[in-house]
């Protein structure tokens, strides 16, 4: 009875495990949708540079500056520009391959399986919401010192101030106010919504040329002298932690992957709006951090309104004015941006039964979904009203960062794993023709692979599977399903980053001085770090059918991953433990709803685009061999692949079955 109980028991969790490995397919035609597609490249960048360029430029440059960084918020920017680069590469590459709404949610569901999907749905989720309610904040800030403090002092003297910690001093209800009125704005369509965005950025960018024109004319070098505590006053410790903070500033890039399904052609725009907005705003960025720290001291810099109180010390009332409106304008298009990402990604997870159905409805005559944006609104105002700014950015950024690295991992699982429905006419993926050919066979065998399903079975089968130069590896790695080999690498290469990071952090001390033990350790798990990289790059990729594609996988999308969880890792501990907290919340969501009503859960066998079309037959229960769809695999097969079987290691199932039969059968 005990052993039945246990084998009861273990059907019944790895039927569980199933289920939150399952993956989402990519429709047949990935363009249909009954959103709108009405968005221009144009469009889609200026909605990039919208979102990012706001509360970060205006706000969030004047307290870096003075608190972390001092004039090395230059290098802050740099940093946090370029691992936004790598995970917007990321986002590009699957933005041309799923042109759908919910982003790093939908990239997941695709790569890795439903209940990672959730985790980052979730967290997406929560970054819209925060991201919405620290601008609408920041953007009331504005205001209210435009206005000599009079909405504040207003305020505490009718309904008192707030005396808690992490809240606000005083309940804000001018951003209450802006989130409401924005998002009732968003109802009237997505075109709409997209030329007002538009002429608010081009405003926008308009006052920081300005900005930095006039910041370098009255540039004064001796700011940056040892007098006043030189280039970098907190160290390049200071440089990090103002990486990490100055990573908020450029998390609005992903509202591009998230307008795919409106966009008119997203295989040309994505990529295009994504490189080009990021570049656009990182060096925006870096010349207005420079221009604030060479005309003022940092001991100077006014962090609530840091812009206009250094034009007012330098007797330029007019520059404060024009810095205010383009402060609003920007403010304004970040705080759109939030609340246009938010009700869609909401749209997607319900859309695949992971989220209540009410919030997969879209409004027939706007073609938005219309509850989402009542919900998105009312909730980030809420939190706006009654939350302090700098604790709503430091929240924000880990949800991001997470988010930046399973999308990363996704690129590197996807480009190793095998060409799915190789018989298609219009395969979804192909793998890379051989290192050892030259341009000319490239081209012709291109030309030949789109209309030869042949070469797209051919090739299909070297997806995943070890380079020719390294077959030598065969009897070590070649035991494995194709592409399984790399999943493994790429856990292992995550969990070894957090090692390296979390020991720089608290071991640089016997580090710098040259500890043996400690020189040893941490030699070890660079080591094992990049022979987990060396392991995906001798296997070979799956590259057809991409217009864009992110160079040098895998080692820009790994860069990518160290580069995040190195910022993730120096974020304050009490953001980790309401990160947790959040995340355990998704969680009861997630098991007493979400994996019940899944979609994917309706159909008796997930046709995941990462699996051939021949193996998406029904499995017998208790059949390790016969497993035919992904989302049959537990997390350890999910994992580590299963070793080939011999032909005389058959399911016992099967084998019963074939006895059954043949005792069935007439003589």
């Amino acid at each position: 009875m005990p052993s039945s109980r246990r084998a009861i028991l273990g059907h019944i969790m790895s039927g569980i495990c199933m289920r939150m490995n399952r993956t989402k397919p990519v429709p047949a035609d990935v363009m249909e949708t009954p959103l709108k597609r009405c968005l221009t490249t144009f469009d889609i960048a200026l909605l990039g540079i919208g979102h990012m360029v706001g509360a970060g430029i205006y706000v969030l440059t004047g307290t870096v500056a003075k608190e972390m960084a001092g004039p090395g918020i230059i290098l802050s920017f740099v940093l946090a520009g370029f691992v936004s680069l790598l995970a917007a590469l990321c986002y590009a590459e699957f933005g041309t391959r799923v042109p759908k709404a919910g982003s790093a949610y939908v990239y997941t569901y695709i790569s890795i399986g439903e209940f990672w999907a959730f985790v980052i749905g979730w967290n997406i989720l929560l970054e819209h919401m925060l991201g919405a309610a620290s601008v609408a904040r920041a953007w009331s800030g504005y205001v209210d010192s435009m206005l000599g403090g009079w909405i504040a002092n207003t305020t505490l003297s009718l309904m008192g101030g707030i005396h808690e910690p992490g809240l606000a001093q005083y309940p804000d209800v001018l951003a209450f106010l802006v989130c409401i009125v924005y998002a009732a704005a968003l109802g009237i369509g997505v075109k709409a919504t997209a030329v007002f965005n538009s002429v608010l950025t081009l405003v926008n960018i308009g006052v920081m040329v300005v900005v930095i024109s006039v910041g370098f004319w009255y540039a004064d070098l001796n700011n940056w002298s040892e007098a006043e505590g030189g280039f970098l006053p907190y160290g390049f410790g200071g440089v990090i932690a103002g990486a990490a903070t100055c990573f908020y500033a450029f998390v609005g890039f992903d509202s591009i992957a998230t307008s795919g399904e409106e966009a008119k052609n997203p295989s040309v725009s994505i990529p295009i709006a994504t490189v080009l907005s990021l570049f656009v705003v990182t060096i925006g960025y870096i010349l207005v951090s420079a221009a604030l720290t060479l005309m003022i001291p940092i001991s100077d810099i006014n962090p609530a309104a840091s812009l206009p109180e250094a034009f007012g010390q330098l007797q330029l009332p007019w520059a404060k004015y024009i810095i205010s409106i383009g402060a609003l304008c920007g403010m304004t298009t970040t705080l759109l941006g939030s609340l246009y990402a938010l009700p869609r990604c909401m749209y997607a997870m319900a859309s695949d039964g992971l989220l209540f159905s009410c919030f997969g409805r879209i409004n027939a005559s706007t073609q938005v979904p219309l509850l989402n944006l009542i919900i998105s609104g009312l909730l980030s105002a809420c939190l706006a009203l009654v939350f302090d700014l700098a604790k709503l950015v430091e929240f924000m950024s880990i949800g991001t960062l997470l988010a930046y690295t399973i999308v990363s991992a996704s690129v590197i699982i996807l480009r190793y794993r095998p060409l799915a429905h190789v018989g298609s006419p219009n395969p979804v993926y192909a793998p890379d023709t051989p290192d050892d050919e030259n341009d000319e066979d490239a081209e012709s065998q291109s030309s030949i692979d789109t209309a030869s399903p042949t070469s797209d079975l051919i090739e299909g089968a070297l997806a995943g599977r070890l380079k020719p130069q390294f077959r030598w590896l065969e009897p070590l790695l070649g035991r494995f399903a194709p592409g399984s080999v790399v999943s493994v690498a790429v856990l292992l290469f995550i969990v070894l980053s957090f090692a390296i990071c979390l020991e720089l952090k608290v071991s640089w001390t016997e580090l710098y001085t040259g500890t043996w033990w400690a020189l040893l350790v941490y030699g070890f798990i660079i080591f094992a770090a990049c022979t987990c990289v060396a392991i995906m790059a001798v296997h070979n990729q799956n590259t057809r059918g991409l217009n864009f594609k992110v160079p040098l996988v895998p080692y820009v999308p790994a860069l990518g991953i160290f580069s995040n969880i190195m910022l993730m890792v120096h974020l304050d501990a009490l953001t980790w433990v309401r990160f947790f907290v959040w995340v355990s919340i998704g969680m009861v969501v997630y098991f007493l709803y979400g994996i019940r009503h899944s979609k994917e859960g309706e159909i008796c066998s997930s046709y995941s685009i990462l699996m051939t079309s021949s193996e998406a037959g029904k499995l017998n229960w208790g059949s390790f061999k016969g497993s035919r769809s992904t989302s049959k695999h537990t997390v350890l097969e999910r994992f580590m692949g299963r070793s080939k079987l011999d032909k005389d290691k058959s399911p016992i199932v099967e084998e019963e079955d074939d006895d059954n039969d043949n005792a069935d059968s007439p003589h």
